[in-house]
């Protein structure tokens, strides 16, 4: 059982976010509007550019790393390197992402709901990132590597 179920709900989070992005290639430029990656990205798509599915494919790489910091960090997989400074900044990025709708919810009318909802989400998933980070800091450092 993994130490740290914190940490295991934001890696399996993170490694979602990644399968959807993969999804959102193979589901085209429908996909890409829906999931309000902009009018560009899904033009590119459509004109067949290489441009939005290695952005896409980008972000999902990333999405995943950040996956097994999280599972390392739950010791369901063996220890990364940097991994307390890898969960902190996580973490960081997540709950920046997610607060950046701050600024625009006086104008919530205009913000499109799009920013909104992926704000909200991103801030749950840093949240996590962050209480599982928090529960597991004493032993963060402390473990060897494997």
């Amino acid at each position: 059982m993994p130490n740290n179920v914190w940490l295991v709900a934001a890696g399996s989070m993170s490694a979602a976010a990644a399968l959807a992005h993969l999804a959102v290639i193979a589901g085209g430029p429908d996909w890409y509007r829906f999931f309000g990656a902009g009018e560009g990205m899904a033009r590119a798509a459509e004109r067949g550019l290489l441009i939005a599915p290695l952005i896409t494919t980008g972000i999902a790489a990333v999405l995943a790393i950040w996956a097994a910091y999280a599972f390392s960090g739950a010791d369901l997989i063996p220890r990364l390197p940097l991994l307390r400074i890898g969960l902190v900044t996580i973490t960081a990025i997540y709950i920046l992402r997610g607060l950046w709708i701050l600024p625009g919810l006086p104008l919530l009318g205009r913000t499109p709901s799009f920013i909104f909802w992926s704000s909200v989400i991103v801030l749950i998933i840093g949240a996590t990132y962050a209480v599982g980070t928090w529960k597991a800091w004493s032993t963060l450092g402390a473990r060897s590597a494997e």
